[in-house]
């Protein structure tokens, strides 16, 4: 314990296994003083939302726990980064610093920070740890950045080289008498109320968890999911999002893992192949936003800015968020999305086109409410997701299309299982109906013990009006020519 230490800090990468940066300390032979910070004072990094800091919460506490298996104690700071960094260098002695890169905003107090510890004569190390590929690795032919996914996905595929596994350390050892802070103090979790009991009954936050989610969608699910994946009363997504978000799994044990049951013959390469096309749309997310560090709150496309955005009345907003809209398949979804934290991605698309198009408020507001109710609330792909609906982004479907959701209901969920799940009050209408209860004769709606305006909403706006509305309010001659 002579040797001064290295400090290795964790952000969005909260694992031992495959974490180069983690590795690349560890392989120091020095003691590594395991860090993490909670950072809500930078202006450049976004406070968490209620359901992510529950995750957290989680993830931090199972990362302890592996590290104190080892023989670890995970360092707990909160306050502004550069400060809390500058002052546990000075504290520890520690004379490097790892850490695995971000690209958003972030990144400029990381290069901050790398600048004043070279000045300050310690080492500041960087490593891929949660991407495929980074952002300043592909280029188009002419040496230009990627706006489009389809030619992103075949460059990725031409030009990715997977690395090994980082190796996982196998011992790890608690340094001198550095001070923690306790995660309690932090208060993640949420009280008064405790909304948390639907995410508790659904996840298993943290490293093993994420494993085991990995695990057992290429051993089930993964079969027919290039269909299934688009139905959301189907149980054939991987559910991986959260874990990726949080770096509780790398992409790339992700793609080692899928690459190898394809070629084993354990899963159709067809399946596999849309799946890892979803996890490159998660890099490709990263790309748009590395390259526009104002994507998350702008438009992608700026001149939607000037489109004559609604501010929504609170009696609209508050339908939305608390699935009350009449439309059942945007219940559906926005209900799931409070109980479990999450919500099926073909539903997301539903949702963000009924509050963008229907309701004609600016993306950045539902955005935001994803942002805060998620648990992989993610500031690239919550902000491209959003974007890709609104028209407003790129590799955007065109403004012109405004999804119908009844029609997306009925095509997506024929039987409805899934409104009957999350609107029990339709439970017992015919599927039929079930998506457009206002057409029902008045006698399934009274044997299904439905009444409109009282045990389930009008609709709270026409869709035929609004659609119309929305192309008028999209529609000008700069967007025709770039939308």
């Amino acid at each position: 314990m002579s040797a001064n230490p290295v400090i290795f800090w964790f952000r969005d990468d909260l694992r031992l296994a495959d974490n180069p940066g983690l590795a690349a300390a560890h392989a120091t032979g020095k003691p590594v003083l395991l860090l993490y910070v909670l950072d809500d004072a930078s202006k450049e990094v976004r406070r968490l939302g209620g359901a992510s800091r529950w995750w957290l919460d989680k993830s931090l506490r199972a990362l302890a726990e592996r590290i104190a298996a080892k023989g670890g104690r995970l360092i707990l700071r909160r306050g502004a980064a550069e400060v809390v960094l500058a002052k546990l260098v000075r504290e520890a002695g520690a004379d490097a610093v790892y850490w695995n890169r971000r690209y958003g905003p972030a990144r400029s107090i990381d290069e901050r920070i790398k600048k004043a510890l070279i000045a300050d004569g310690a080492e500041a190390n960087s490593f891929n740890g949660s991407l495929l590929a980074e952002p300043f690795a592909l280029k188009t032919g002419s040496g230009g950045d990627y706006k489009v996914f389809t030619p992103f996905w075949k460059a990725l595929l031409t030009n990715l080289v997977i690395p090994s596994a980082s190796p996982e350390p196998r011992a790890l050892q608690a340094f001198g008498n550095v001070k923690s802070e306790q995660i309690d103090d932090w208060k993640l979790h949420p009280s008064k109320p405790d909304w948390s009991s639907g995410l508790i009954k659904e996840w298993t936050p943290g490293e093993m968890g994420a494993r085991k989610r990995l695990k057992d969608f290429l051993k089930g699910s993964i079969e027919g999911y290039a269909i299934g994946r688009d139905l959301p009363d189907q149980d054939q997504t991987s559910r991986l999002s959260p874990h990726l978000r949080f770096g509780e799994i790398s992409p790339h044990q992700v793609w080692r893992a899928a690459t190898h049951a394809q070629e084993s013959g354990e899963a159709p390469a067809r399946d596999i192949q849309k799946f890892l096309s979803e996890v490159a749309w998660r890099d490709f997310s990263y790309h748009l936003l590395y390259h526009d560090l104002k994507m998350g709150h702008l438009s992608w496309r700026r001149q939607f800015e000037d489109v004559d955005w609604r501010a929504g009345s609170k009696s609209e907003l508050e339908a939305w968020q608390r699935g009350k809209t009449g439309y059942p398949i945007v219940d559906a979804g926005m209900r799931q999305l409070w109980a479990t934290g999450f919500m099926h991605n073909r539903v997301r698309m539903i949702v963000a086109s009924f509050f963008t198009k229907d309701l004609l408020v600016h993306w950045r507001k539902g955005e935001q409410w994803f942002w805060d109710t998620l648990v992989d609330a993610d500031e690239a792909n919550n902000a491209n997701g959003w974007q890709w609906t609104a028209g407003t982004g790129a590799d955007a479907a065109p403004y012109f299309r405004v999804f119908n959701p009844v029609l997306q209901g009925e095509k997506f969920d024929p039987n409805g299982a899934y409104v009957s799940e999350w609107v029990p009050e339709l439970a017992k209408l015919p599927a039929k109906w079930i998506h457009a209860p206002w057409d029902a004769p008045e006698k399934t709606l009274a044997e299904a013990k439905v009444t409109l305006g009282e045990t389930y909403p009008k609709p709270i706006i026409d869709h035929d009006f609004a659609r119309k509305r929305a192309l008028a309010a999209y529609k000008s001659p700069s967007q025709e020519t770039s939308a």
